[in-house]
């Protein structure tokens, strides 16, 4: 998508590496060598660095060797060193350096969303949100025309893909598995087309297999929780059996 959106604006690609950057100071300099229509792209931002560990007071009292930020966006830490802050990142994306590249696009990537700071996310910060899904069947009739040059009346007429329509949305693959079914077999369309039903086929089954399980483990907890309530209920009657004898003994 990234490689496509550069085709299509004649933009230059940057694929920046966030644990390379040591600092505040480092991190603009590199953005300020970056040709003004780019696309600066940061993969996986969730896991490249520590953007969320905004502290509280208290959390900070305890961690004396923990980075404190200074007037010029930096931080510094106990050691004297800098290190690069969430502030410092978003001051590029959309604050005041980044009017300095207008025409600059950033694209972060993240399996894992729930990880990111808030203000990463906020209305007006990231202009665009992304998900991309599994592969659908619209999406898969492009990947067959652009890989194996089916055509749209191929399409419709090959039994094979009338089979993938009817599996594609359980299997749960994704265009990049899809994609690497038939790169290896584009010399063979056939062949491409018969593996990458199995492969659909297969995931299916995997799929479904593992919503069985998952629906028999959450059904084993449910027992586990009402069989725990019910000897709970039979300990308290039998309590209450056993006061009551003694008390019926003593009178």
């Amino acid at each position: 998508m990234i490689a496509a959106m550069a085709n299509l604006l004649d933009y230059d690609i940057y694929d920046l590496e966030l644990t390379e950057v040591s600092s505040n100071s480092d991190l603009r300099k590199l953005l300020m060598k970056t040709t003004s229509k780019s696309i600066i792209v940061i993969e996986d931002i969730d896991c490249s660095i520590n953007l969320t560990n905004r502290k509280k007071p208290t959390e900070r009292k305890n961690q004396p060797h923990l980075e404190t930020e200074t007037k010029n966006g930096s931080k510094s830490n106990s050691e004297g060193g800098n290190s690069m802050t969430l502030s410092g990142l978003l001051n590029f994306t959309d604050g005041l350096w980044s009017c300095c590249g207008s025409e600059r696009i950033f694209v972060f990537t993240t399996n894992h969303v729930e990880k990111l700071d808030p203000a990463l996310l906020r209305s007006g910060r990231m202009d665009m949100h992304i998900n991309m899904s599994f592969c659908s069947f619209e999406a898969l009739k492009i990947l067959l025309k652009n890989y194996v040059g089916l055509k749209e009346e191929d399409l419709l007429e090959n039994g094979l893909v009338n089979e993938m329509e009817e599996v594609i949305d359980e299997a749960e693959m994704t265009p990049a598995d899809i994609s690497e079914v038939l790169i290896k077999n584009r010399r063979n369309k056939e062949k491409a087309l018969i593996e990458l039903l199995e492969s659909l086929k297969r995931e299916k089954v995997k799929k479904k297999k593992k919503r069985m399980n998952e629906e028999k483990s959450s059904l084993m907890e449910v027992v586990k929780e009402e069989e725990k309530r019910e000897l709970a209920q039979n300990e308290g009657e039998d309590c209450e059996e056993g006061l009551e004898k003694i008390g019926n003994e003593g009178i």
